[in-house]
């Protein structure tokens, strides 16, 4: 957005949309994302997460000031990691691996809420995306929110410490592979965010994101196709 602008390439309608968009995601999808990390948890063995605060989709317990901050300005942004003791886990491990990967996992279930939900309007009236200035807002609405919570859970997935997918990774590395990880996660955080700042893993994520993003919108039109609509091609709508 603040791309957007910056260059001036934006409408009101278009900078509302997507306002309202981030909004419901630092409310309810950042909040969804880190409940699901927590619940998870508890049902592994973690009972003390509860004391925590965090066992709750109540914004307050989650919301990063900052991170909401950077949801806003940039689309991309964060909520207030869940404390998690793996040593109640059977495995601690496999239990941390399980646990963060239902973060991402909450954000392609959001994603994908928002693409049923297009889909229904597409297939009940299409042309209510185009005859009227709020048609075309809310399917900004929904594009733009859509898009933000795939690369949310893409991002996530990836294998560098401290992100979710790291947690995936140490199931397969040895102790000290681990420890080291652990010890050097901040240097690994600001190479990462180098990164994504020069360029080339941007590109990466793009790719990884459309590709996720595909597929997903093809399930969504999977329960219409199969009575005989006709589904508007992904290249349509992204």
């Amino acid at each position: 957005m603040l791309s957007q602008l910056l260059s001036g390439r934006f409408t009101v309608q278009s900078i509302i949309a997507q306002i309202f968009a981030v909004l419901v995601i630092i409310f309810l999808v950042l909040p969804f994302h880190e409940w699901a990390h927590a619940q998870t948890a508890y049902l592994l063995g973690d009972r003390g997460i509860k004391q925590r605060g965090r066992l709750s989709l109540n914004p307050l317990s989650h919301i990063d000031l900052l991170g909401a901050l950077a949801m806003l300005l940039i689309g991309f942004g964060w909520a207030k990691p869940v404390p998690v003791d793996a040593r109640y886990f059977k495995n601690p491990r496999v239990g941390m691996a399980i646990t963060a990967l239902m973060g991402p996992v909450a954000n392609l279930v959001a994603a994908f809420v928002g693409l049923f939900a297009f889909q229904i309007i597409w297939f009940t009236a299409p042309a209510f995306f185009t005859s009227n200035t709020f048609g075309a807002a809310v399917l900004t609405f929904l594009q733009f929110y859509i898009i933000v919570n795939v690369n949310l859970a893409v991002f996530n997935l990836l294998p560098i410490p401290p992100l979710d997918g790291s947690k995936i990774l140490f199931v397969f590395l040895p102790d000290k592979a681990v420890q080291f990880f652990y010890r050097y996660q901040m240097f690994f955080m600001i190479g990462l965010i180098a990164l994504l700042w020069m360029g080339p893993l941007s590109y990466i994520l793009s790719f990884l994101s459309r590709g996720v993003l595909q597929g997903m919108y093809t399930l969504s039109t999977l329960p219409f196709t199969l009575f005989g609509k006709t589904a508007v091609p992904f290249t349509a709508v992204f």
